[in-house]
C-alpha cells in the first residue's frame, strides 16, 4: 500500500513539476517566449493573456519545487500544499482568462498532462 501511495505521489509531482517548472517541447525546457507563442498559437490568447499566464505559471515554480523537495513533510502533506498551491495558481489563471478560455486553457494543460506522461512511460520501457 506505501509503495502505492508513494507512486502516486510521484506521479503527481511529476505531473504538476512539468506542468508548473516549464513547459516541454521536445524534452527540452521551453523558455518563456516559447510558452507564449505556444498559448497563443493553441489557444489564441492575447499577447498581454499569454504573458500573465506565464508569469504566473513562472512565480509558483519555486513555491512548488520547495514544496516537493522539502523532505520534512510527508507525501501527504506535499500533496496537500501542492493541491493549494494549484488551486490558487488556477484561480488567479481564471481571473486573467474568464470562464470560456479558462476552460480551453485547463483542456489545453489537460492534453500536455497526457503526452508527457506518454512520452515518460515510452522512455522508460525502452531500456
Amino acid at each position: 500500500m506505501k509503495k502505492i501511495s508513494t507512486g502516486i505521489i510521484i506521479i503527481i509531482a511529476v505531473l504538476f513539476t512539468n506542468n508548473l517548472f516549464a513547459q516541454r517541447d521536445g524534452g527540452r525546457m521551453m523558455d518563456p517566449a516559447a510558452m507564449k507563442q505556444r498559448l497563443i498559437d493553441s489557444l489564441q490568447l492575447t499577447g498581454v493573456q499569454a504573458d500573465s499566464v506565464v508569469d504566473i505559471q513562472q512565480e509558483y515554480r519555486p513555491k512548488m519545487r520547495d514544496i516537493f523537495m522539502d523532505q520534512s513533510l510527508s507525501q501527504d502533506e506535499k500533496r496537500s500544499k501542492i493541491s493549494a498551491i494549484n488551486d490558487e495558481r488556477n484561480k488567479r489563471i481564471k481571473a486573467v482568462l474568464g470562464d470560456g478560455l479558462f476552460q480551453k486553457y485547463q483542456d489545453f494543460e489537460q492534453r500536455n498532462r497526457q503526452q508527457r506522461g506518454q512520452g515518460m512511460r515510452g522512455g522508460g520501457n525502452n531500456n
